[in-house]
């Protein structure tokens, strides 16, 4: 049997096919009730002035350690998100200079400020994520599929409250799956749900400062329980049907 030793004495990399590894961040938040995505405009070829998932390849480091690093260097995003591993892709034509495996992530965090360009990105933005599309490389695949985990996501977990604030109101947490899903879910029926699954959310004892638009009574303020699955989960409007 050769040995380990012997093995890396007879190494030739150039008998194994380059393969370069990067990361990619779908980074969404809410902004006047509606769902953005973080895009950056290319700087630099290929695919230069389009724009694209902020992202690039990774170094001396960790793959979390390299999405937290490509977001802050091309948006200057910094404040604490919340970061998962979405998928990889890697289908050979998807970059024209080498053969490139992405690790996507799902981020995203209420209250996000406007992006600070650096980097080898042109520009920064947030934009509607309806009208996200024609992205550079495969990007366009990997904002669908960061939408579908976040949209299912939403379904079974309590990660609806990392897009409101540390207290929020019961219509808050609908305005969240409302612009997440893409329909609005009947508030009386979301409201009696919500309160029926255990650990979903801890009332406060505390109400907001004054009534509703209408001059109605002051809403209860609540705070992320400590659930981590939503049981019974609360489905989309269209999947109920």
């Amino acid at each position: 049997m050769v040995t380990e030793r012997e093995f890396l004495d007879g190494y030739d990399p150039r008998a194994y096919p380059a393969v370069a590894v990067t990361v990619d961040i779908v980074t969404l938040t809410i902004r006047d009730g509606v769902l953005n995505v973080l895009l950056v405009e290319r700087g630099e070829q290929p695919h230069a002035g389009r724009l694209a998932l902020p992202g690039g390849f990774v170094r001396e480091e960790t793959l979390d350690q390299a999405a937290r690093r490509e977001l802050a260097e091309e948006t200057g995003i910094l404040p604490r998100v919340h970061l998962e591993q979405l998928a990889t892709f890697g289908d050979p034509g998807r970059d024209p200079r080498m053969r490139v495996m992405s690790i996507a992530y799902l981020a995203f965090a209420p209250h996000l400020p406007e992006p600070t360009v650096g980097g080898d990105a042109a520009a920064a933005r947030w934009v509607p994520v309806d009208t996200a599309s024609g992205l550079a490389f495969d990007h366009d695949a990997i904002l669908a599929a960061g939408l579908e985990r976040a949209r299912a996501k939403i379904e079974y977990t309590p990660l609806a409250t990392a897009f409101v604030d540390d207290e929020f109101t019961i219509a808050q947490l609908r305005g969240v799956y409302t612009a997440v899903w893409g329909e609005e879910p009947h508030a009386g029926n979301f409201h009696r749900k919500v309160l029926s699954v255990p650990g979903f959310v801890a009332d406060t004892g505390a109400t907001t400062q004054r009534g509703g638009e209408r001059g109605g009574p002051r809403s209860k303020l609540y705070r992320a329980g400590d659930a981590r699955i939503l049981h019974p989960a609360l489905l989309r409007p269209s999947l109920e049907r």
